[in-house]
């Protein structure tokens, strides 16, 4: 259904005067389909069983609980191959369901360990098995273009000056444009992208190679074959910063219990939205809900951990706001990649450090390595103490920056045991020497200069 901003003096409602309404899809399921795509994949996908008699389902997108709604109440076996990156409470619902879930490495779709490759390896291993692919499946953007279009038209009178929507499987963005373009052909489609995909148009939007997407499913290092980009007359490029902040404004705000991809269409509305002129109306594609987000950005700590939300406490000690580089920070011992693990167990207990980084020569941060997991992985026979020290390190580790305050810091090693503050510099790597470890001084140049901050009160821990 339709909503319309509630509070015309709120800050998000003065931000955008022409943003009057916008669509929110609330399926059943809560996911990233409207009712209508929902209905037309359950149709299809029912039918595939009936007269081919199959017994499998693959699900290769983001999310797969409509499927998992159709299996479980038709008795089917549901298998959804999902990404790493994607949230525990999707998976919990999932399992819930029934299905069967197999997780996969965060990889370029062409990788042999990418959701898509290994939902494919599956299908041909299985008999009697189908892939209700989204990303190629015709029905996909067919429904949206004659139902959830044709419900924006008579919601809106006829009248829509502007869409926002992102582009996850393409599907959305797609029939609602070509529906909106043979209905009001002066209608504007803006297409939302996250940075680091690669769907947005001209190429040279897609330029941030490097940018993280914890933004859930919108933007890809492919384009999906359902997706038309030529129905979209801008593309915009969304970050998840600006996105998770917007979603929590219009949850606080608005009392809209949205997801993240969202809050990315919304952050490139408002000020899409101002080149409109009093009367136009701009509609916004919301597409997901909370409920699969809630140990994400909903949640203050890991939008801190994130760096997302520079203040997460609403009663802050004194402390809190301070600077991270007012610590009197003691320079870490760095480890080489290449000393093997009875030297490295040897120096940390010469020099008296519980743990130590280790650097590759470009300056690069590999991992920490403590005495602790060496021994581990000497006993369980996953290494040997002749073994170089990068194959029992732990890449599992918290950045923070000097410029960061002690209260993000805070709420760091409130789950972890120890985190790493870096600094850049301009100039050229340095060497590691041959002894295989030194100490780090500031003044020594190197890309990245780790300094080691753990919840110990020992004076060396610091």
């Amino acid at each position: 259904p339709f909503c319309s901003l509630h509070k015309k003096k709120t800050q998000l409602a003065r931000a955008a005067p022409f943003l009057f309404s916008w669509w929110t899809a609330a399926p059943p399921s809560s996911q990233t389909r409207p009712r209508a795509c929902k209905k037309s994949k359950m149709v299809h996908c029912y039918l595939a069983f009936k007269c081919k008699s199959m017994s499998y389902i693959y699900q290769i997108n983001a999310g797969g609980i409509g499927l998992a709604l159709v299996a479980a109440v038709k008795g089917y076996r549901c298998i959804i191959v999902l990404p790493e990156k994607m949230s525990m409470e999707k998976v919990d619902i999932l399992r819930a369901l029934g299905s069967e879930i197999v997780r996969t490495p965060a990889s370029n779709f062409d990788s042999p360990e990418s959701n898509v490759s290994v939902a494919q390896r599956l299908r041909y291993e299985i008999p009697n098995s189908h892939i209700l692919d989204q990303y190629r499946n015709p029905g996909n953007p067919m429904a949206h273009y004659d139902t959830t279009a044709e419900e924006i038209l008579e919601q809106c009178e006829g009248k829509v000056h502007m869409v926002v929507g992102g582009a996850g499987t393409g599907g959305t963005i797609t029939g609602i444009g070509r529906k909106l373009k043979e209905k009001c052909p002066e209608c504007k489609i803006v297409g939302v992208d996250p940075e680091g995909s690669i769907v947005a148009l001209p190429s040279e939007l897609n330029t941030a190679e490097d940018a993280t997407m914890e933004v859930e499913g919108i933007g890809h290092d492919f384009i999906p074959t359902v997706l038309d980009r030529s129905v979209v007359d801008l593309w915009c490029k969304s970050n998840d910063a600006d996105s998770f902040l917007m979603a929590r404004r219009l949850i606080r705000e608005e009392g809209l219990l949205c997801g993240g991809s969202s809050g990315s269409a919304m952050s490139i509305a408002v000020k899409a939205a101002r080149t409109l002129t009093e009367g136009q109306r701009c509609v916004v594609i919301l597409p997901d809900s909370v409920r699969n987000y809630m140990s994400k950005f909903l949640n203050d700590r890991w939008m801190g951990k994130n760096g997302f939300l520079k203040n997460v406490q609403e009663h802050k000690p004194w402390w809190w706001n301070v600077k991270v580089q007012k610590l009197n920070l003691s320079a870490p011992l760095l480890l080489v990649p290449e000393v093997n693990c009875q030297k490295a167990i040897e120096i940390l207990k010469e020099k008296g450090y519980a743990q130590a980084p280790v650097v590759a020569e470009s300056g690069h941060i590999l991992g920490m390595v403590t005495p602790s997991n060496i021994l581990s992985s000497v006993l369980a026979g996953n290494a040997q103490f002749s073994d170089p020290v990068i194959k029992v390190i732990n890449d599992q580790f918290s950045k923070i920056s000097l410029d960061d305050n002690l209260g993000n810091l805070s709420n760091i090693l409130e789950n972890d045991h120890f985190a790493i503050v870096v600094h850049d510099q301009m100039q050229s790597p340095a060497t590691l020497c041959s002894s295989c470890m030194r100490d780090f001084s500031p003044s020594l140049s190197r890309v990245m200069d780790p300094l080691a901050i753990h919840p110990s009160p020992k004076p060396h821990a610091w």
